[in-house]
């Protein structure tokens, strides 16, 4: 059937409503249907079981629907003869219920499409829980479980389903290393809340519900006025042992009291969830070579990852931007040839491709900056040919050059692109003279960090206003550099690797911007400068890019050397 031609469909169905060969009628709601037996048995194992040969009764040219609406039941029809049917948000359940029950195949992962295209906070436990009973919906299932645990807390906030969740449902979510949460308190709120919900049935399930709670990532403060003195904590026996481990891991000392360490359950308590996202280090000028080395940051475990692939190729001074479930590759240098190709890699399958858009770009490029709007890669980068600057200009959003060089001096002038006019424009020059500078949008300002003077490296960074046209100095980094990977992650900025003056660096440090502060993150496995850094989110396969979270230790693959 999958191979007749959409003409001859639209002539089996002018036949049906015209009632010409019709042999089979059927009944629904005092309604009757006149259809084709073989065209329902091409649509539907279901009915070509139930039609087949052996079916003998003795009304045989009637069949029928009980406990089915008739449009419903008109949409089945109409989806066997032509293979769309209008699906809409009243419909959908009830329409996705008769296709299962009538095995369509194709109507069912019409059905589930829709719903996952509309996933959202206040819907995504309710589909997860309405597909529990289909076998057939199984990604939609997973989609929905996903979606619950990625946005977590927006689905505290506005979802009255989550307020229904048996205790077994609330403590799966909760259990899971997936969960996507800034604190750890937000999860111990969130049982405080499903409990008030139902207090009488539900508040002995604290003590089933508190050790899926990672008290050990909590703050002591919270710990002890929101957790230990809790109510319900302190009324209940069986949570006193978990306090006395949340204590021992907070407070990292073995305390003198009688009952004894779960080591187990202290693991549990301390074992840090899956980030929501990853800063990704590629490539870069390593030990006077260029290396294809990429490693992944997990920044609730503090951790790189080495997730380098063996068939990428060695580049520096390359861009690399993120757009969907890829990674976008751009120019660079690799000792002996600058590239004009563009490489694109899916965190899925993890395999590196060439980009299909382009084969590849007009010219070889180094010092290549490139960024994703709007659904397209954009790039910023210097010809190597026409030692011009260049942009992509099909955008919305204002466009930051900071410093350079011009060959014999350092610059601090800066400008921005004008989507509007089509032009570049001079705006208050920087404070320092910077090459190899960093430069980022975080929060609501431009930040230039690091870079080359023409004397040394720098540690000092400004920030940009661009309501008010002035450059303002921050705190300084603890260390210089230039020519370093830059990128914001959980609300921190990262300043990674780069070339201190005298040599390559693996050192990483963040900051953030509440307290203006720079703080020692842990330093990748590899010294490098010239790299590119990008941020990806919301993948589906995290733990793959995370550091491995085992029973002894946050340990992972870092033999690279």
């Amino acid at each position: 059937m999958e191979n007749i031609s959409p003409t001859a469909f639209n002539v089996f169905d002018e036949a049906r409503l015209l009632g010409e060969h019709t042999d089979l009628v059927i009944r629904a709601n005092d309604r009757e249907f006149q259809v084709h037996k073989i065209i329902l048995c091409g649509c539907s194992p279901y009915f070509r079981v139930l039609l087949s040969t052996n079916w003998t009764r003795t009304a045989e040219h009637f069949y029928d629907i009980p406990g089915m609406s008739r449009n419903i039941v008109s949409l089945i029809i109409q989806y066997a003869y032509t293979r769309s049917v209008l699906i809409t948000e009243e419909n959908v359940l009830e329409l996705l219920v008769a296709a299962d029950q009538f095995i369509v195949s194709g109507l069912i992962d019409a059905c589930c499409q829709f719903l996952e295209s509309r996933l959202c906070p206040e819907n995504c436990i309710g589909i997860c829980m309405f597909t529990e009973d289909f076998h057939s919906c199984s990604k939609l299932r997973h989609k929905a479980k996903l979606y619950i645990l990625q946005h977590f807390e927006e689905v505290l906030q506005v979802s009255e389903e989550f307020l229904e969740l048996s205790v077994e449902q609330l403590e799966e979510i909760i259990d899971k290393d997936e969960l996507i949460v800034k604190q750890e308190e937000v999860v111990f709120e969130a049982v405080l809340h499903w409990i008030d919900h139902a207090p009488e049935s539900r508040r002995n399930h604290i003590a089933m519900l508190l050790p899926k709670v990672r008290m050990g990532l909590m703050t002591t403060d919270y710990f002890i006025n929101n957790v230990k003195s809790n109510a319900l904590v302190m009324e209940n026996e069986a949570c006193t042992p978990l306090i006395i481990n949340a204590m021992k891991a907070l407070f990292e000392f073995d305390m003198d009291l009688q009952e004894p360490t779960s080591s187990e359950l202290i693991h549990q308590l301390t074992r840090p969830r899956l980030p929501s996202a990853i800063l990704l280090a590629t490539g870069g000028w390593s030990g006077g070579n260029p290396t294809n080395v990429i490693e992944a940051y997990d920044a609730n475990a503090d951790r790189w990852v080495n997730v380098t692939l063996e068939d990428e190729r060695p580049r520096a001074y390359h861009g690399t931007a993120v757009l969907d479930e890829f990674v976008y590759c751009i120019g660079g240098y690799d000792s002996v040839e600058y590239f004009n190709s563009v490489r694109k890699l899916s965190f899925i399958t993890q395999s590196w491709h060439e980009w299909a858009l382009t084969a590849s770009m007009n010219e070889q490029r180094s010092d290549a900056s490139a960024t994703s709007l709007q659904g397209r890669v954009r790039t910023c980068t210097h010809d190597l040919k026409t030692r011009r600057t260049e942009t992509e200009y099909r955008m919305k959003y204002t466009v930051y050059i900071c410093g350079g060089f011009t060959g014999t001096d350092c610059l601090f002038s800066a400008e921005c692109f004008n989507p509007e006019t089509n032009q570049w424009t001079l705006i208050c020059p920087m404070r320092s003279r910077r090459s190899g500078v960093g430069v980022i949008a975080y929060g609501d300002l431009v930040y230039a960090v690091g870079g080359f003077d023409g004397a040394s490296r720098l540690r000092s960074a400004e920030t940009y206003n661009p309501l008010t046209d002035i450059w303002c100095d921050i705190a300084s980094m603890y260390n210089p550099r230039s020519n370093f990977g830059i990128e914001v992650v959980d609300d921190q900025l990262f300043a990674v690797g780069g070339f201190n003056g005298f040599s390559t660096t693996s050192d990483v440090e963040c900051y953030d911007e509440k307290t203006n502060e720079w703080s020692d993150a842990n330093e990748m496995v590899i010294f490098r400068s010239a790299l590119s850094c990008c941020v990806v989110s919301g993948l589906p396969n995290m733990a793959q890019y995370a550091a491995q979270r085992d029973e002894k230790t946050l340990t992972c693959d870092m033999s690279h050397e």
